[in-house]
């Protein structure tokens, strides 16, 4: 089979005049490496397409794959993870991973909570802030937690994102709608352990491969999975592969998830 990869590899993106923060979420050359020595191991021919502005000048002059293995995160928009899946739907080529619908819509959490709260799952209770004035009209217990409403890999999230009053509530929705020219979204905040569920298969076949605890060590962030505690991870994390019944109910729960969100082959909750 001949597998395209589209991605975004950080160091392009660098080396082009973007930030640290705004490409946090793109790939390292290695692994991109990984997964086509992966693919090649299972005996198909890879081509590297890259971004989408690459896909697109690719498409256009009659390029085609069998399948397209697909990690491109994108830059704008609460649509940028779903630009490639949606161009590729629009030439009928297959991919890998979740369907445009699915990737926007987890993209946008407040929208995500409203459907998952819709199916009966558990979630925290949250309002969405999209200008100043929705801050006053937050009706929930402290401690809250505030982060961008679609952003990935810690960024908006800090040290301040624990809020325990209404002043810093203010101050943090303020900043955050300034920086980052999009809603804010306000929980109420959990304490206890952090769980990420990574999970394989589709509709009754989707099974948990297993539950990695995100422990915070001393010189960490305290209380919050922030930006800084993502990117030196090395030094402010522990990651624990668990199996007790805490874990096995968190594995119930994030199927469930992924069930009512439909999502597709292989992620995380």
């Amino acid at each position: 089979m001949k597998i395209g990869m589209t991605y975004d590899l950080r160091a392009e993106y660098l080396a082009a005049g973007f930030g640290e923060e705004e490409t946090a979420e793109f790939d390292r050359p290695e692994t991109i490496a990984a997964i086509e020595n992966a693919l090649r191991l299972l005996g198909h021919e890879t081509v590297r397409i890259g971004n989408i502005q690459s896909l697109v000048k690719r498409l256009a002059i009659g390029e085609r794959w069998d399948l397209v293995f697909n990690i491109a995160e994108g830059l704008y928009g609460f649509g940028r993870e779903a630009a490639v899946p949606a161009l590729l739907d629009s030439y009928r080529i297959p991919y890998t991973f979740s369907d445009p619908l699915v990737l926007t819509v987890t993209l946008q959490k407040a929208m995500a909570k409203r459907v998952i709260r819709d199916l009966g799952i558990p979630t925290p209770d949250f309002a969405e802030v999209c200008v100043p004035e929705d801050i006053a009209k937050i009706n929930l217990p402290y401690p809250l937690f505030a982060k961008p409403v679609a952003e990935g890999t810690g960024k908006g999230v800090t040290a301040a994102s624990k809020i325990t009053s209404a002043k810093e509530l203010e101050k943090v929705c303020r900043d955050l709608l300034a920086k980052y020219k999009q809603p804010v979204l306000v929980e109420t905040f959990l304490p206890g352990r952090e769980f990420t569920v990574g999970i394989v298969g589709n509709q009754e076949r989707a099974r948990s491969i297993g539950v990695i605890e995100v422990i915070l060590l001393a010189n960490s962030d305290p209380d919050v999975y922030s930006y800084r505690n993502k990117e030196i991870c090395e030094e402010v994390v522990e990651y624990r592969a668990v199996d007790d019944p805490e874990a096995r109910e968190a594995v119930e729960l994030a199927l469930q998830v992924w069930h009512g969100l439909g999502c597709r082959d292989s992620g995380r909750v």
